[in-house]
């Protein structure tokens, strides 16, 4: 039985050959208290979607990512920080986070709205998402939340909800952090230092570049 969360992702805007890689090659060997399903085999799932076509579409692993892309988009998997849409998913476990039912997440669920200029990503499901997907820094500014309301509303024509919304502002901040010549930085006291991801100055640091930063100011 399919939890409301996962009907509401289902009847999103999504290609009916990714519906079935979910419904029929992911859901029914998901372990419903680790939220992980069997490991992915791409020949299997491969001559699912394509049924009974003799030259079917899809042909390569690369498809069966591809689809797997729109089902990550609508919030129905999450891909472990150690795998990559762009290598191979072939004998990898990913999770299903919306096969188990949150009460306290049920409204977030059936409340679908486009992006608007307000817009701010709901705590909870933001930690708990980032914790899922490896996020190690939960830190985020302002210009990182407007950046990804610009993008959107452009878009007026995604509507989603709450939860899909903030799961894709995580995915966001994490391809952001993980992309090749990416560096974080920080600004501790007057100056901009960088940062390793997670890793905070901690207030004696803080401290001592204010002190060093004042007498060079009063030089």
């Amino acid at each position: 039985m399919y939890t409301q969360a996962e009907i509401n992702a289902l009847t999103s805007p999504l290609s009916n050959d990714a519906r079935v890689l979910y419904c029929l090659g992911l859901r029914p060997s998901v372990n419903t208290h680790t939220l992980v399903c069997a490991p992915l085999q791409y020949k299997s799932l491969l001559s699912l979607v394509n049924g009974n076509a003799e030259s079917g579409p899809y042909t390569r692993g690369r498809d069966i990512n591809q689809l797997i892309e729109q089902l990550l988009h609508a919030g129905l998997v999450t891909l472990p920080e150690s795998v990559s849409l762009e290598s191979s998913l072939n004998g990898e476990r990913i999770l299903l986070p919306l096969v188990q039912e949150h009460p306290e997440y049920a409204a977030l669920h059936q409340h679908r709205q486009a992006m608007h200029p307000n817009w701010q990503p709901h705590v909870t499901v933001f930690n708990e998402l980032a914790g899922l997907i490896g996020l190690i820094d939960t830190h985020f500014e302002q210009e990182d939340t407007g950046e990804f309301v610009a993008y959107w509303l452009g878009r007026p024509e995604t509507v989603l909800s709450t939860y899909q919304w903030t799961q894709k502002f995580v995915h966001a901040l994490k391809t952001r952090r993980t992309a090749k010549g990416y560096q974080a930085v920080k600004k501790v006291g007057n100056q901009i230092v960088k940062v390793e991801a997670g890793i905070e100055a901690d207030d004696n640091a803080r401290k001592l570049v204010a002190k060093y930063a004042n007498k060079s100011n009063n030089r």
